[in-house]
């Protein structure tokens, strides 16, 4: 619509002389876009963006759609025509649609005020979200249900808890065989790495193109617990590989990451991303073109209009880079096949391929940035900076690679100098300032990544800051009569409408990611008001998602740590130096239900203010001491790593 219809003159003219026009950022403002696609979802049946709404001037709408071509075509109303269809109205019929906008208005504020009942937390919720999810698994090529496909991490990430908790050994075979056949179609960027945001057909091939932050945040995420959980390499190179594509792409020089890339170039979708034969023929020569359109399925017929789409649905090999070509950043990696298992001979000659492809993609990925361009979405949003500031704190936990650490807590810092005001989160940064009052999704994401800061440093400041914007969190946005959070801030402006949203989408919802702060927190703090705000939250959403649990994972993921509970991990150490050790061993091993405390002399006095029962745990000035808590009692302690590890994963089994 932005091309066929705001850009034209005609239209133009019609609507800035008989409407005022607002084109709203779906980013910048969730709450508009929330409410108004209420709207549009209860009159017509079904949303989407575009997102189109006529309303008066106090916010109350009268029609709804979403896309209209410029002029009327196959039974779908044009633009044009809708603009003088709604201008007649307006001059003839005005109290018509007052009467419209002030039903739809009463049923939204119905909705509001509906009662939702307190539901049980219980293990079924847990079990029946695992299940419904694998019921729908597409065994031949991964994900779920028909196309289009959509990455959906969450859901990975809930069922790599299932696998650990329930030993479900079904969920775990679900999340590899998807996290495979992601990463060999081509929603995957062989060539410049990185996820695009969902696959047009069954198979992951033919995607579209825009890549967004927050896709491959939680994608680096679940690869990293699934390498974590099964050791296997390709699940950590792939991870590597998107977070090379993030910072090469998505990174500003001041630390914080871009929101996405188009899919458009020159106003063609995937045209940057595609080739011909002899293209690549041309640009690497008769030999090293044929191996290399080979290599990633480029053929004279193509996958895509003509074109191919690179992509490795043909083949094995995990990896698409070598020892010499690969950037700098990330040394040398691994070479592995899918699953099978391969001789010395066999990894040699792989090793030799690869270095061979390795070089010929660097060429190609050259080209590529110079044939044609590709626009950058700039926006700097709180939100999904949050998802990837605790996608590479977790690589920094699970790698110990310090350049993850690096660029998630320069990123940490760009939103302290940038994004806060005291108390206040804003919701982007642009063009050298701030805009927007925050929302929840902000402060929700913002505090995980905060955790996740700290569970990758265990430096009781990431901890301290949590837990002091959680009390925030609750302050603006928590119902504390019936539970749940709300869309925006009780400060923030007033619309005609204050949701709460729950479902997780693309995104895990802004209540699903809160439930999962304050257990975390609580679980750390054993804070009376966060505990009370946590069973009032995890009750909430008990209540809604019982119906259809697979629907909310990342909640689930929050409920799992109540049902199953978590272990608490005290570790006394006589000064900081005992930390490293305690960080290899944690790197070793996927426990979700495991919070870890460190305490020494250098932070005893603050952890005390976070965690005042810390305080009954004496420093020996020579031997650490580690304290296993369950169900509020701890074991006698142990005082070397080795006792601690086999304590920790007795009842885990190794993949």
């Amino acid at each position: 619509m932005a091309h066929e219809s705001f850009e034209d003159q005609e239209v133009a003219d019609y609507l800035n002389n008989h409407f005022v026009a607002i084109k709203v950022d779906k980013e910048e403002r969730p709450d508009v876009d929330s409410i108004y696609m209420t709207v549009c979802q209860n009159l017509t049946g079904s949303g989407g963006w575009p997102l189109t709404i006529f309303m008066f001037p106090d916010q109350k709408p009268f029609f709804a759609g979403t896309y209209y071509p410029k002029r009327s075509r196959y039974n779908m109303p044009g633009i044009l025509d809708l603009l003088e269809a709604v201008h007649e109205k307006w001059e003839t019929e005005r109290e018509e649609l007052l009467r419209t906008s002030e039903g739809i208005t009463s049923s939204l504020k119905e909705h509001r005020n509906r009662e939702v009942s307190e539901g049980q937390i219980t293990e079924e919720l847990f079990v029946n979200g695992a299940h419904s999810l694998i019921s729908h698994f597409d065994s031949q090529y991964g994900g779920f249900g028909r196309a289009p496909k959509f990455p959906t991490p969450h859901n990975l990430m809930f069922l790599l808890r299932s696998y650990y908790y329930k030993r479900e050994d079904k969920a775990l075979k679900v999340v590899e065989k998807t996290l495979n056949s992601m990463y060999k179609g081509g929603i995957f960027d062989h060539i410049g790495y990185g996820f695009s945001r969902y696959s047009t057909d069954s198979k992951w091939l033919v995607p579209h193109f825009e890549k967004m932050l927050y896709d491959n945040g939680l994608l680096v995420l679940t690869y990293l617990e699934t390498y974590q959980i099964t050791k296997k390499e390709h699940y950590k190179q792939i991870a590597e590989m998107t977070m090379e594509y993030v910072l090469r792409e998505l990174t500003s020089n001041e630390g914080g990451f871009y929101c996405a890339q188009d899919a458009d170039s020159e106003g063609v979708e995937g045209k940057y991303y595609v080739f011909t034969p002899e293209e690549i023929i041309d640009l690497l020569g008769k030999d090293d073109g044929i191996y290399f359109n080979e290599y990633y399925g480029i053929t004279s017929k193509g996958n895509f209009e003509g074109k191919s789409i690179p992509n490795r649905l043909h083949g094995d090999i995990i990896n698409s880079t070598s020892a010499k070509s690969r950037d700098k950043l990330f040394g040398n990696p691994l070479f592995y096949q899918l699953g099978i298992p391969v001789t010395p001979e066999q990894n040699n000659r792989t090793n030799l391929e690869e270095e061979r492809i390795g070089g010929l993609r660097i060429k190609v990925l050259n080209y590529r940035a110079h044939r044609t361009s590709l626009h950058k979405d700039d926006k700097i949003l709180t939100s999904w900076n949050g998802i990837m500031i605790g996608a590479f704190a977790k690589a920094y936990k699970i790698l110990r690679d310090k350049r993850y650490l690096q660029a998630a807590v320069k990123a940490e810092e760009f939103i302290g100098e940038h994004l806060i005001k005291g108390d206040d989160l804003y919701v982007l940064y642009r063009e050298g300032s701030a805009k927007g009052t925050g929302h929840i999704d902000d402060y929700a994401f913002y505090c995980l990544a905060l955790i996740e800061l700290y569970e990758a440093t265990l430096d009781i400041q990431y901890l301290s800051k949590a837990f002091r914007f959680s009390q925030i969190l609750i302050r603006k946005f928590f119902d504390k009569d019936s539970g749940g959070f709300y869309l925006y801030a009780e400060d923030a402006e007033t619309l005609i409408h204050r949701p709460k949203e729950i479902y997780d989408d693309a995104i895990p919802s802004g209540n699903s990611v809160a439930a999962y702060v304050l257990l975390k927190l609580s679980a750390y703090t054993a804070k009376a008001e966060l505990i009370q705000a946590a069973d009032k939250q995890n009750a909430y959403i008990a209540g809604i998602i019982e119906d259809y649990p697979s629907a909310y994972c990342f909640a689930l993921m929050a409920l799992g740590m109540e049902v199953y509970k978590t272990r608490e991990l005290i570790c006394v150490l006589p000064d900081a130096s005992f930390i490293e050790g305690v960080q290899e061993l944690l790197s070793r091993h996927f426990l979700p239900d495991v919070t870890v405390l460190v305490k020494t002399k250098e932070n005893q006095e603050q952890l005390k203010e976070l965690a005042v029962f810390t305080e009954d745990y004496k420093i020996d000035e020579k031997t650490p001491a580690y304290y296993l808590c369950e169900n509020y009692a701890c074991r006698a302690p142990v005082n070397n790593l080795k006792e601690l590890e086999n304590l920790l994963i007795k009842t885990v089994v190794l993949v």
